[in-house]
């Protein structure tokens, strides 16, 4: 060992750990940046949905597409009958929703089958108190079996049981002629 030797640590060590905060901070930039226009999106989003409602029963066919969002949707396909038309995706937990549109542009009834229920406050919009209300009451009065709800403006069925849910709903008033209500499955 000799007194006059003094280990020195490199200076590239220093350059590299530079380097290292640059490339890191060059990184985080680069993330920010690519999410600017997915912020930009989130925010046009936010205010221009401020107030409205996303599809559901009686509202317009434009509202599928911001349902299917909503619920984080894939494999969108829409499947045209004479009187009407469904519009079909999948849910991110992989529930398949059905929202039945009429020729005049309004949907009609929604159905759904998968490992979990989809949020029906979002399908049903101004039926879900409706709805709410006699699910209630069902709950009371029935031990097993699925919901099944008839009341004046709105028919739903709901059941099943761990992974394995399906449903559907439609307003009788909003039905096109011609068009049946077992057809909304």
């Amino acid at each position: 060992m000799s007194t006059g030797s003094r280990i020195e640590e490199p200076e590239t060590s220093t350059v590299v750990k530079g380097q290292y905060e640059t490339r890191e901070n060059m990184n985080l930039q680069s993330v920010r940046s690519r999410n600017i226009p997915l912020w930009l999106l989130a925010a046009w989003l936010l205010f221009a949905g401020a107030g409205q409602a996303l599809a559901e029963l009686g509202r317009d066919v434009t509202t599928v597409a911001a349902d299917q969002q909503q619920m984080q949707g894939a494999k969108r396909t829409v499947r045209m009958a004479e009187n009407y038309s469904a519009h079909e995706y999948e849910t991110q937990s992989g529930t398949a929703v059905r929202e039945y549109v009429s020729p005049g542009g309004k949907v009609f009834g929604v159905a759904w089958q998968g490992q979990r229920i989809p949020d029906l406050r979002q399908l049903l919009g101004a039926y879900y108190d409706q709805y709410e209300r006699a699910a209630a009451a069902a709950r009371i009065a029935r031990h097993r079996g699925p919901l099944v709800i008839q009341e004046p403006g709105l028919v739903v069925q709901s059941g099943g049981h761990m992974r394995a849910y399906s449903g559907w709903a439609y307003a009788p008033d909003l039905l096109p002629a011609g068009v049946r209500a077992e057809e909304i499955r």
